[in-house]
């Protein structure tokens, strides 16, 4: 919501600056986003008359001018056709940069003769779309007067951010209200006019869904000017961003960002009989102001005549009816619509405009009598024209809301004790009425108050009028002793992995529990999606974490980015319920290239599977005896025969690693092969809330043992389950084993490899005699012969 200093005038009396109105705007609630002076951007340029206007000699579309600038006279080169002596207009000095381009003017030679400065036209000091000549000043303006002065283009606009609850707000007389209220001057009294008019409307109005539209208030007026509207108003509209038009249409647009109240005025030769508020018929269509077809269904709300649709209502007028040049009967529309169906249809249609904000936030529904008369009184000022009496078609909902409100909720919900006098001045500044009755008051809300339901709403609005920098700051209370930890498991096992994944190099990154359906359609698609997404690219809730982690890697390599390591912890969301996931991502090189290793060297399954399990370790789940096995999503995610999955049993799954499949790191454009891990934090092992106490630990008193043993295993036939069963063969003794080497080639039979095993065996109470020694040899054996693998001979 953009206001003007100059506009806020109108309504409210006092020698503020636009700085006490940014400072107290902030302070009761309304965040000013930014504050626009145009007149910066009109630096440097003056009201100025040319004295002479002289052919250029080098040049036949050119003239040299002698302007006088108010303290002495200046020679510009100048192409305008309009240029001539005797005109005023408006000169930019040599330092002023041009709003429409950037541009600084300088003293510069234009086919050899020498020119400071340039006549401007509107386009260029983004003022208008004129641009077939100069701009012409009435021939009394001063000159030398700044023109930002001169043309009151310099009032400030302050740019507010209205929250979606205060469509009271949604004018510059709300904002003016608010203002009074927190002391800021004195709110003006409304001024609307008493206009009688003559006979009954021209063409017939009313409401056939009274649900959607209870009211439906309107007049014609015959024999308007549609001209240019004052350009006071124009001035006004164009610097909140609004493009004038006509003068009906500027004046309807006025009123809704001056009052808050949206209305339409139509062209009465374009009409056919009655104007109807009604249902749309399923398939009927309408063109709207914007030039867009749009196909409408029962649910939603129009107004049409007896031929056609006029009018999607409350959101945006009809093409073909609206007002140009030639019209001269007018009918002015001023209706209360149900601010739900107002949403739901702009909801599904896709179409947004001023007036779907303010009445899907909800309108004042008292204020349509005095809005019909303050547009026919602007109407009639500016255009002319004989007005009939009001149609009054329907009711507006007329309910008051009394609020039952106790004095010292201020106080005890507000958290700032406010004399009740105070409280009451605020209340009645802000439209409400009090009835008081000791200590508990019956407040009658304003009908532009739709927000106010009950007593905590009053307190917010007496506490922010107060000013909430006046609430003290108060310690929350707190026992006495050690507070007591208040992290739960699941937060205490995110920090833990956290905290390895940053030690270990990974940067965490934070993306989107939303993705787009493409990129959620390689993963299986998402079980869920939005209904009304505020963005096709945030539709879907994700299945996976690596969609996000591949979109910042292909943002990474894009920017040149060599080597990416990244992590995150977040949601996945599968099947009903959300699951608490790390994943973590590898791509590009892991070593820059150097001339011990030559050439970089990028990442491999292997640095997954390290990854998996140094994290799954921090997590505290049981890395010793988990079993590598097949992936579950091979197909669709994995690269087959370079990824894997980690197991506790053969079911439950804890982590996937491994490389990405090339067709999906190709489907995010990620160069390079990419590998991954996903841990699945809710599938670790919890755990045990109570058990025996672990000894303290005690390192050997005598020194370990190791051996190592050569196996001729298959060669389908993984290393880590054969290092799992040796580990087990006696778990008395055997404190570690490793695999060190694998080998295949000569000397080792087709189908097979050799693998070697590494064993630390560590004695308790006495060194390992050779018969013990030979023992648990002897076990070892037996067990890899368990798992498939032969001893070496």
């Amino acid at each position: 919501m953009k206001i003007t200093l100059d506009w806020l005038r109108e309504h409210l009396d006092g020698g503020f600056t636009v700085e006490d109105v940014v400072a107290t705007l902030n302070r009761i609630g309304h965040e000013v986003e930014g504050v626009e002076n145009p007149a910066e951007k009109l630096a440097g340029f003056r009201v100025a008359k040319v004295l002479t206007a002289d052919k250029h000699p080098q040049a036949d579309k050119l003239q040299v001018l002698t302007v006088d600038t108010g303290e002495g006279v200046l020679q510009v080169v100048c192409g305008a056709p309009n240029a001539r002596a005797g005109l005023v207009g408006v000169l930019g000095l040599p330092g002023a940069v041009v709003p429409a381009n950037g541009m600084e003017l300088k003293v510069a030679a234009v086919r050899g003769i020498e020119s400071n400065g340039m006549m401007c036209s509107t386009r260029e000091l983004e003022l208008g779309d004129d641009h077939d000549g100069i701009i012409e000043l009435p021939a009394d303006a001063p000159i030398g007067t700044s023109f930002a002065d001169y043309s009151g283009a310099g009032d400030p606009v302050i740019d507010i951010s209205i929250t979606p609850n205060r469509q009271d707000c949604m004018g510059v007389r709300g904002i003016a209200r608010d203002l009074a209220a927190a002391g800021l001057g004195t709110l003006k009294p409304l001024d609307v006019p008493t206009i009688a008019g003559e006979g009954a409307a021209a063409t017939e109005i009313r409401t056939d869904d009274p649900e959607a539209c209870p009211a439906f208030f309107g007049r014609t007026i015959a024999g308007v000017t549609n001209g240019t509207a004052p350009e006071w108003m124009r001035r006004r509209l164009e610097a909140v961003g609004q493009r004038s038009i006509s003068a009906l249409v500027d004046i309807s647009n006025y009123v809704m960002f001056d009052l808050g109240r949206p209305s339409h005025i139509y062209d009465r030769a374009k009409l056919s009989g009655a104007l109807v508020a009604r249902r749309a018929k399923d398939g009927e269509t309408v063109t709207a102001l914007n030039g867009k077809d749009y196909t409408l269904t029962d649910t939603m709300t129009v107004i049409a005549d007896e031929q056609e649709v006029h009018d999607i209502a409350g959101i945006m007028g009809g093409e073909h009816s609206g007002c140009s040049e030639t019209t001269t009967d007018v009918l002015i529309e001023i209706a209360y619509f149900a601010p739900e169906r107002i949403a739901l249809t702009g909801q599904a249609l896709g179409l947004t405009s001023d007036a779907r904000s303010r009445f899907e936030r909800g309108v004042d529904p008292a204020f349509l009598d005095d809005a019909t008369a303050i547009v026919t009184g602007h109407i009639l000022a500016i255009c002319g024209g004989t007005p009939s009496a009001v149609t009054r078609a329907g009711a507006p909902p007329a309910e008051v809301k009394t609020v039952d409100y106790d004095l010292s909720l201020a106080a005890t919900l507000g958290g700032i004790a406010i004399a009740p006098e105070r409280q009451k001045e605020i209340l009645a500044a802000l439209g409400f009425a009090v009835i008081e009755n000791g200590g508990r008051w019956q407040v009658a809300v304003p009908s532009w108050r739709r927000d106010v339901d009950a007593a905590p709403d009053i307190v917010e609005e007496v506490t922010r009028i107060n000013g909430f920098d006046a609430i003290e700051s108060v310690p929350l209370p707190r026992a006495d002793g050690v507070a007591k930890p208040t992290a739960t498991s699941e937060q205490l096992l995110e920090r833990r992995v956290r905290r390895a994944a940053a030690a270990a190099g990974f940067h965490e990154a934070v993306t989107w529990s939303f993705i787009s359906e493409r990129e959620a359609a390689p993963f299986g698609g998402g079980t869920w999606s939005l209904a009304n997404p505020i963005s096709e690219e945030l539709k879907v809730m994700r299945p996976s974490l690596l969609p996000g982690l591949l979109a910042a890697a292909a943002r990474n390599q894009n920017r040149g980015a060599d080597s990416i390591r990244l992590f995150e912890i977040g949601r996945r969301y599968r099947g009903t319920t959300e699951h608490p996931t790390l994943c973590v991502l590898m791509a590009s090189d892991k070593s820059p290239r150097g001339w011990q290793a030559g050439k970089a060297a990028p990442f491999d399954a292997f640095d997954a599977k390290a990854a998996a399990l140094a994290l799954l370790e921090a997590a505290g789940a049981p890395a010793d005896r988990l079993q590598v096995m097949e992936p579950v999503e091979a197909p669709s995610i994995w690269h087959p025969g370079q990824s894997a999955t980690l197991r506790l049993g053969p079911k439950a799954v804890l982590a996937e690693f491994g490389a990405l499949h090339p067709a999906l790191t190709k489907h995010f454009d990620v160069d390079g092969p990419v590998m991954a891990v996903q841990i699945f934090l809710d599938s670790i092992p919890a755990k045990r809330a109570s058990g025996p106490v672990r000894p303290a630990f005690a390192p050997p008193v005598l020194q370990s043992v190791r051996r190592d043993f050569a196996f001729l295993a298959p060669d389908t036939l993984a290393a880590g389950d054969l290092v799992r069963a040796i580990r087990g063969a006696d778990k008395a003794a055997i404190t570690d084993a490793r695999l060190f080497d694998r080998f295949a080639g000569q000397g080792v039979p087709e189908g097979q490899v050799s693998l070697a095993v590494e064993v630390e065996l560590q004695p308790q109470e006495k060194s390992f005699t050779d018969a013990e020694l030979k023992a648990i040899a002897d076990k070892v054996v037996a067990a890899a012969a368990k798992a498939g693998a032969v001893l070496r001979g």
